[in-house]
């Protein structure tokens, strides 16, 4: 059965909710790690709103948050905060996403996230690596459970 239209945002929104919710509890409630940063955000709202684009699929989801944040924590370590690197970082990412197909606009925040926070090589795997796989196995299954949609629409 199909949702209606009517009150498919707030099922949506309750969905939203969830992600963040879940991710919320494990960092601060559960001694497993930190699971949450601020771009998963908005990584939420578009494995939920716009699912059949390029830019939802788990693919993109995974290396685009993964590739961002490697290339701000790598500047931060070789160049230290400043102007100039804080763009450079984000243009560095967006090439990267680019010539590699694994474009997820929430990522492009990453460089400006390790850069703003000084963030350690542990953070690739708490948050990013393990946020990123809680957000796309949450998705998919609020995509196929829930909301009844062919999602996604591919892996790699």
């Amino acid at each position: 059965m199909k949702i209606s239209k009517k009150i498919e945002p707030l099922i949506i929104g309750v969905a939203a909710s969830i992600i963040i919710g879940v991710l919320s509890f494990l960092s601060f409630e559960t001694s497993t790690g930190f699971w949450l940063m601020f771009s998963f955000g908005s990584t939420t709202l578009i494995v939920l709103i716009f699912y059949e684009s390029q830019f939802a699929q788990p693919s993109n989801i995974f290396f685009g948050h993964l590739s961002g944040i490697i290339i701000g924590i790598l500047f931060n370590e070789f160049f230290g905060v400043s102007f100039i690197t804080l763009g450079l970082s984000v243009g560095v990412t967006v090439s990267f996403m680019m010539y590699f197909k694994v474009i997820h606009p929430p990522a492009a925040a990453n460089p400006l996230i390790a850069l703003f926070a000084d963030v350690s090589l542990n953070y690739i795997i708490f948050p990013v690596v393990v946020g990123s796989l809680m957000i796309i196995f949450l998705s998919v299954l609020i995509n196929k459970v829930i909301l009844k949609r062919l999602y996604p629409k591919k892996w790699f």
